[in-house]
């Protein structure tokens, strides 16, 4: 091995450490089934599994890899400026702190290898393929199965209407129509039955 390779595998190493710290960042909802709240490193994997899942129903063409990669370092800003509920974390601000967190975490990375994944983070900030709205839909579906399993919860702890839950989540439709169809119907049951406030 040169030393080269040894000093790439020890930067990296150290960047595998640095976001172990994302299982600390708490989130505003409950697992389904539990009463404590679940880790942004949690939501990580139950996304990209959801991803796989559900890929067949996107609306466009998309390339799993690069979703999985999308949803597997789309909330490492959160280790520096910890998770904000959507509804009211997408605020200029909170975005500033969370690239800035993400652009830390990546220069570890050897080479140009954290640009690379740095240009990754902003287009599934942006939304503006087919890859990162799908990306960004599949994002919204765990918190609403949280909710819609949990009583509503963190709906309630935040006052957060219908019409709000509606209108953010409807994201999901840009990147799976027939997957904002299901949630849709949900969360206007949910309404209907006083989950969704």
């Amino acid at each position: 091995m040169t030393e080269q390779a040894s000093a790439e595998i020890e930067q990296i190493l150290g960047f595998i450490v640095e976001i172990e710290k994302l299982k600390a960042v708490i989130r505003k909802t409950r697992p389904v089934g539990l009463d404590r709240y679940e880790n942004s490193a949690e939501h990580s994997w139950h996304v990209c599994l959801a991803a796989l899942m559900l890929k067949d129903y996107a609306d466009e063409a998309v390339d799993i890899d690069r979703v999985i990669r999308m949803l597997l370092i789309h909330d490492l800003g959160e280790i520096d400026a910890g998770d904000k509920i959507i509804y009211q974390s997408e605020t200029e601000q909170q975005k500033a702190r969370e690239a800035a967190g993400v652009k830390r975490l990546l220069e570890l990375l050897p080479g140009d290898r954290g640009e690379v994944w740095f240009a990754l983070w902003q287009e599934f900030e942006r939304g503006d393929s087919a890859d990162a709205r799908f990306a960004r839909a599949i994002d919204r579906v765990p918190p609403l199965l949280h909710n819609l399993h949990g009583g509503g919860h963190s709906w309630r702890e935040h006052g957060i209407s219908k019409t709000r839950v509606l209108d953010v989540n409807s994201r999901i439709g840009a990147g799976s129509s027939a997957l904002w169809a299901v949630m849709r119907e949900k969360l206007l049951a949910a309404a209907e039955d006083g989950t969704l406030p």
